[in-house]
């Protein structure tokens, strides 16, 4: 009762009733997201109601993440490419891949310019005459985007697209705008949202108004921000956000590897140049179900299946993100708890499509990524895909050069078990040799010895079973403590 005679009743049953709201809110919130996700819904939930943004009010960014270049729209495109080095061959075939990523975006590719130059325009990319002859092929195809082999500088992306009148943007660009489309995971597409912010930051542009001064205070009393300063300082805020998730999302990778490490259990990383097969060979390794698609970059969340050696030994594979040529170095510094798969493995299966024009090459631009992440002295073995339809004379010189190398089609199941053979008999042998009876109640002693070491003999008799074999320092040490 309230000191004026009302009865607070109500008052009770409406608050009741808000925190039974409440909870049911969380609870669904919690089976929709899953329990990890929970907290964090919480906060964006709090910040949510904390502050009401007026329509027509604002003139800052609606949403950090739907960054211009995330909406490519990429329908018909031009390409263009300056030619420094190598062969006339390098050059187109460097040009294939960027029609081959273009399309994975979803765009029809019209026209393709190449222009052989000593180094790069710095002004507008390629030369001045050159730009007036790719503005007339936009014209004449009705291109609405140009897109250019390679990194372009803001200073760059902004002259040429000044004089095409149609939108740019370059090799970076692209890459990141396919990566958005494949993320699923909610790791991946943090990891992607990070480095899609650190590559927009440089290229923030302002149009207009929209570069002057705001005015401070009441009455103006002092400069404001510009609106490109205060977009700079939203997304630098949602960089580190990113960056504390990905962080949070790590230290659980981390503990399943480290659990691994900790019960001595080889891993395994299959890495390779994106569409070469890695998917298609997890999956006759293990039969995951990893997806498998005729697409660049079709798998960028990593894939960690168990697998048994013929001997009994157990050992986890990795199906990794797919490299390419110039891979952009904002993915990688994004993406580097997920590659970490691949720097901390105790055996790298190189995976090389045989049927492309140039495998070598591709072979190049992986090892240049494992050796940027720290993987150049892992053991690695050369798997060429696609044996079925490549050039048996381009096998056989991938065979003769590479020392570690096999044949193999993933299609067909052709080579599958030499492969295996190979990456069993690659892999870390344990160290210790024990001759030992073991108790017939301590069997969790005989099946660590059975998936994790190599029984050269096995025998039984009254008082358990008599082992001869190389076991890791772990097992050794539970033996020792059996006399």
């Amino acid at each position: 009762m309230s000191t004026d005679g009302r009865d607070d009743g109500l008052d009770i049953d409406i608050d009741t009733l808000l925190k039974e709201s409440a909870r049911v809110a969380a609870e669904f919130d919690a089976a929709e997201s899953g329990a990890d996700q929970y907290e964090a819904n919480q906060h964006d939930l709090q910040d949510r109601q904390a502050l009401r943004r007026v329509a027509g009010l604002s003139t800052e960014l609606q949403d950090i993440s739907e960054a211009e270049y995330r909406q490519l729209r990429l329908e018909k495109v031009v390409l263009v490419g300056v030619w420094t080095e190598g062969t006339s061959l390098d050059a187109e075939n460097s040009m294939k891949e960027l029609a081959a990523l273009a399309e994975t975006a979803g765009s029809e590719v019209l026209e393709a310019l190449i222009q052989r130059r000593d180094k790069a325009d710095p002004s507008t990319f390629i030369g001045s005459g050159k730009v007036v002859e790719l503005r007339q092929a936009v014209v004449a195809t009705g291109a609405d985007t140009v897109v250019c082999d390679g990194e372009l500088s803001p200073a760059q992306l902004r002259s040429l697209e000044d004089k095409v009148k149609v939108k740019v943007i370059d090799r970076t660009a692209l890459i990141l705008d396919i990566f958005a489309q494949h993320a699923k995971s909610r790791e991946g597409k943090a990891q992607v949202e990070l480095a899609q912010m650190t590559y927009l930051l440089p290229r923030l542009r302002g149009w207009g108004d929209s570069l002057s001064r705001q005015a401070g205070g009441i009455g103006g009393r002092g400069p404001g921000e510009t609106k490109i300063e205060t977009d700079r300082r939203r997304i630098n805020d949602k960089m580190a956000k990113l960056r504390k998730e990905i962080k949070e999302m790590k230290t659980s990778r981390d503990t399943k590897r480290q659990e691994r490490r900790r019960h001595n259990i080889p891993s395994v990383a299959i890495a390779g140049y994106t569409n070469a097969g890695k998917s298609s060979l997890m999956n006759r390794l293990t039969g995951a179900g990893v997806l498998v698609e005729n697409a660049l970059f079709a798998t960028l969340d990593p894939t960690v299946r168990k697998a048994t050696s013929s001997d009994g030994r157990v050992y986890t594979l990795s199906d990794t993100v797919g490299f390419v040529r110039h891979l952009p170095h904002q993915l990688v510094e994004a993406f580097k708890s997920t590659l970490e798969e691949v720097s901390e493995a105790d055996l790298i299966v190189h995976v090389v499509d045989g049927s492309h024009p140039d495998p070598m090459e591709q072979i190049r631009a992986v090892r240049e990524v494992i050796n940027d992440i720290g993987g150049g002295e892992i053991t690695e073995i050369i798997a060429i895909n696609k044996a079925d339809v490549a050039a048996p004379e381009v096998m056989m010189q991938l065979l003769r050069e590479e020392s570690n190398s096999f044949a193999f089609s993933a299609r067909t199941g052709f080579g599958i078990d030499t492969l295996i053979k190979a990456i069993e008999s690659s892999l870390p042998r344990p160290r210790v040799e024990i001759t030992a009876t073991i108790p017939f109640n301590r069997g969790d002693i005989v099946s660590a010895i059975h998936e994790r070491g190599e029984i050269i003999s096995e025998d039984y008799s009254g008082e358990g079973t008599i082992i001869h074999a190389m076991v890791d320092g772990a097992i050794a040490e539970k033996i020792s403590r059996l006399n």
